[in-house]
């Protein structure tokens, strides 16, 4: 699994995305959440994504090509990210019609901070694709960050607020791309619907 991850291609419209011949898998989070650091943990790539400290980097659809079997796909942050309200609507659009149209998307990677009480932007965003019927897995980084403790606390947190409109909840990992913790257990997830 991630023995192999090259760039494939960028863009701003889903319908200019390789052809939809193997099965997808995308990662979304509020900008900032660490989400190319995660991408280059799983890949074990340094610089596959690009990462920064500037909020809203990522303003693409970035396909990755892992083991020449199935896609990693990069999406922009939603959220907080230092450019126009116009721009911002844009991306929002962009990023809708990805992931309601890419009919061979398996699953969306919902990135969380664990070091956060429960955000607004996150629950509606989970609850759309809820809506949706868009299915997705929760993954809260930078759980190097802090105690285990407060990581847990916070994950209680957020299920805690998922149980006002969800009756089940979906499958949450914790993770750190400093530390590698949540590689195997992503991997063996991926691999299992993979195989499905």
């Amino acid at each position: 699994m991630f023995e192999n991850a090259s760039f494939v291609v960028s863009n701003t419209d889903y319908l200019l995305c390789p052809p939809a011949d193997k099965s997808e898998f995308a990662f979304i989070g509020r900008s900032n959440v660490g989400k190319s650091s995660l991408i280059n943990m799983l890949t074990k790539k340094k610089n596959l994504a690009k990462t920064s400290g500037r909020p809203g980097k990522t303003q693409l659809i970035n396909h990755f090509l892992i083991d020449e079997s199935w896609y990693l796909v990069d999406l922009p942050g939603y959220g907080y990210a230092q450019t126009s309200k116009k721009n911002r609507a844009a991306w929002g659009q962009m990023i809708e019609d990805y992931l309601v149209g890419r009919e061979n998307l398996q699953l969306v990677f919902v990135l969380i901070d664990s070091r956060l009480e429960p955000q607004k932007i996150d629950l509606e965003f989970i609850n759309w694709l809820g809506a949706s019927g868009i299915p997705f897995a929760l993954i809260f980084t930078k759980a190097d960050k802090q105690s285990t403790n407060k990581t847990q606390q916070n994950i209680a947190r957020f299920k805690k607020a998922l149980k006002e409109t969800w009756e089940d909840l979906p499958t949450i990992f914790s993770s750190s791309a400093e530390t590698g913790a949540g590689r195997d257990e992503l991997s063996e997830y991926i691999e299992v619907i993979l195989n499905n």
